[in-house]
This record gives structure tokens, sequence and C-alpha cells, in this order.
């Protein structure tokens, strides 16, 4: 009998324990038709969105690690407005993931399936975390909610980015960890706000035209050990240009930028781009095979105090490195910028790209490594001397502080595994 009692005693024990497991390891689906938005996406959850989101003001959503959110209606240019606060909040190994359906998806491709996170001037807070952002970029149309918002651009026929933020000079935006991919337009478009855009890889960018990290009047940001790959423009586009207050103060460091520019066949087509007024310090970035070195606009060009020292420069064909040289239209170089003259001068040693890839390709190959073997010349000389923005007082975002990675000795994003 004794016996007896214990087996039923270690059967209902085993039912509750694994009651509970199914419990803690359930998730929340949700297929939403439009409207407003708040709360908590549960982690590992999908959300299956047909129409239009708001987060409101005053309002916050968290989306936790693992949710994936598909854009299932891709006729009405969807549109995540955000009035509120947004924190997508993945981790490395368990990333939210912003999409659409896989029938639907060509990494070949720019299909604008999407338009992107757009955020308001009355948005204080957003977090992009450990976040996979891909086929956005809807050419707005009249009905678009963005438009009669007048949210980003607000007006009809314009390309959206993955993400914008519009106008709050007091807003506070943490990009990072996270990889955009499949964008008809740019990636990132920032209108204000503290800013720490940091350890991002950002690829297959720009149908016609878009930079991948794009700066506005307003902004003070730490731009950092991001990875961008064949942007239609530029990898990064800082400018002054916007009426508000502060002046745009960059910091633009250890990046890696592969293959920009030549996609779009204008002067604008480069690597990073300076104008109307930036204030820019610019360091330790590492520019291979890109239609033209940094640029600052000489008929609106950046603030006379900007800097831009110690890029390393390597082009594989003689035409790439003729467009880095001192002298040539715009471009403007530093006193310790690594820089042959001849095709295939100071290669990085990258541990896995063939830098014979044509130029104009935007498909990207997942077993690339950008990092640098143990034997690159690349790895040693780079300044760490400088000041940042957010190295000490941090930007706050949801009871969280977040600071800018402090600068390495190595050029570019990666260095050496």
């Amino acid at each position: 009998m004794k016996t007896k009692i214990m087996s039923i005693i270690t059967m209902v024990a085993i039912i509750l324990v694994t009651s509970c497991q199914k419990e803690d390891e359930k998730t929340k689906d949700l297929t939403l038709t439009g409207g407003e938005v708040e709360g908590i996406w549960e982690r590992n959850s999908t959300i299956t969105v047909n129409g239009h989101l708001i987060i409101p003001e005053g309002k916050s959503l968290t989306i936790e690690d693992g949710v994936k959110v598909i854009i299932n209606d891709t006729t009405l240019g969807i549109e995540i407005l955000v009035y509120g606060n947004l924190y997508s909040k993945g981790t490395a190994t368990n990333p939210v993931v912003f999409t659409v359906a896989d029938n639907l998806k060509n990494p070949k491709a720019f299909p604008r399936l999407w338009g992107g996170i757009l955020c308001g001037p009355t948005s204080k807070e957003l977090l992009i975390d450990n976040t996979i952002i891909e086929y956005a970029g809807f050419v707005t149309t009249e009905e678009s909610p963005s438009v009669k918002a007048g949210f980003f651009k607000g007006s009809a026929g314009e390309g959206l980015p993955a993400i914008n933020f519009k106008n709050n000079v007091d807003g506070k935006v943490v990009i990072i960890n996270s990889t955009f991919r499949y964008l008809g337009e740019d990636a990132m478009y920032l209108e204000g706000g503290d800013i720490i855009v940091a350890n991002n890889t950002i690829y297959t960018q720009g149908e016609t035209g878009g930079d991948a990290i794009n700066l506005k009047a307003g902004c003070i940001a730490d731009v950092c050990f991001n990875l961008v790959y064949s942007p239609n423009t530029n990898a990064l586009k800082l400018s002054n240009s916007g009426d508000r207050t502060p002046q745009c103060h960059v910091v633009g460091y250890n990046n890696t930028i592969v293959n920009a520019g030549w996609r779009r066949p204008t002067v604008k087509g480069g690597s990073i781009w300076l104008e109307s007024g930036v204030y820019a310090e610019l360091w330790n970035n590492l520019i291979v095979n890109c239609r033209f070195g940094i640029k600052n606009n000489a008929k609106d060009p950046a603030d006379e105090r900007s800097t831009y020292d110690y890029t390393y420069y390597y082009g594989y064909t003689q035409e790439c490195v003729d467009n880095f040289q001192d002298g040539v239209k715009d471009v403007v170089r530093g006193a310790h910028d690594i820089a042959g003259t001849q095709a295939k001068d100071n290669d990085p040693l990258f541990e896995n790209y063939p830098l014979s890839t044509d130029v104009n390709n935007a498909s990207f190959n997942n077993s690339w490594d950008f990092h640098l073997k143990p034997n690159s010349p690349a790895l040693s000389g780079a300044k760490t001397d400088f000041s940042r923005n957010f190295s000490s007082k941090g930007i706050t975002i949801n009871g969280k502080t977040y600071y800018s990675p402090e600068p390495k000795s190595y050029f570019g994003a990666l260095g050496s595994k």
C-alpha cells in the first residue's frame, strides 16, 4: 500500500513539473489586423501583422527575445508608427526578427514589402538590440499612415527607411548588435536625439539610392564597429540639415565599409559623406573597394572643426585606388591615413572574403568573414585617445544605461578572431 501511495505521489509530481515546464515554454502567438499595441510580445512568439500598427504616445511595447514579427499583408506597405517607446530586446542566440512570409523572400532583390519602424516627435526611447530587420523600403502613397501623420518626410512617393526617428532632440536611441538587410532604402534615418549605433551588420541595402546610416541635425551620436557591405550610396551620410538644435555631432570610428557607392553612379556614392555643417570626427575606419574615399561636400561643407584621420584604405583595382587619393573632388584625407597608390597595396587580409569580388555585387555570402588575419597590417596603428559622446555618461533607456564601446588600436570593426 505504501509503495502504491508513493507511486501516485511520484506521478503527480511528474505531472506538476511537466505542466510548469510547458507553461514556462509556452509562447503567445498573435494575429493583428492593425491598430494600437503596447505591453509585451512574449519570448519566442510569432506576431502576424495584417495592418498598420501604432504604439500610442506615453505607452511602450517591449519585444522579447525570439519573437518573429511577420508582415503578412504586403499590399498595404504596413508601417509601425511609434508615438511612444519601442524596446526590441533580442539576444545573440535568439534574435527578434522583423520579416515577411517565406514565399515572398528574395535575398537578391529589393522587394520593398513593408514600411519599417517610424518614430514620431513624441517618441522618447528606441532600443533595437540583437534584432534582424529585412524587406522594408515601401514607397509611400497618399494613403500611407506616415504621410497622413507627417512622419518621416510626410509625402507620397518616398521610399521608407527601416528605422526613422523624427525630430525629437531629447530622444534616446540605441541600435546595437543587429542586422539590416534586403532594404529598398536607408537602414536608418535619424533626425535628433542621443544615439549609439554600434556592432551592427548592414548589407543588400538601397535599390537605386539610400545610405546605410543617415544622421541629420539634432543628433549627438557615436557610430562604431559596424560592418557595412555594398550600400547603394554611402555607409555613413552625416549632415546638419534640418532646423534643429543641437548641431549634428557624430564620432564615427572603427567601422568596416566594403564595396560602397558603386551602385549609385553619382559623386555622392562613395563611403562616408559629410555635408551641411555637420561636426564629424572620424577615426580608424577600414574602407575597402569603395567608390570614393571620405568626401566633404565642397558646395555645402562640414563644420571646419571636423576631423577625418587614421583611415585605412584598400583598392583591388587601380580605379578604386585612384578614387581615394588626395586631390579627387571632395575627397578629404588625414595625415595618418594608410593608403597606397597602386592597386592591391595594403591588403587588410580578411579571414575569408575574395577581394576580387565585383564591386557592384550586393549579395552577401554568410560564409564571408571580415575579421583580420593574425598577420594583418590593419591590426595596429589606429588611434585610441579620442573622446566619444557616450563613453562616460551613457544613454539610459528603459532603466538600463548603454555606453559607446572603447576604440581599438586596429582598423575597422572586427579585429582578429
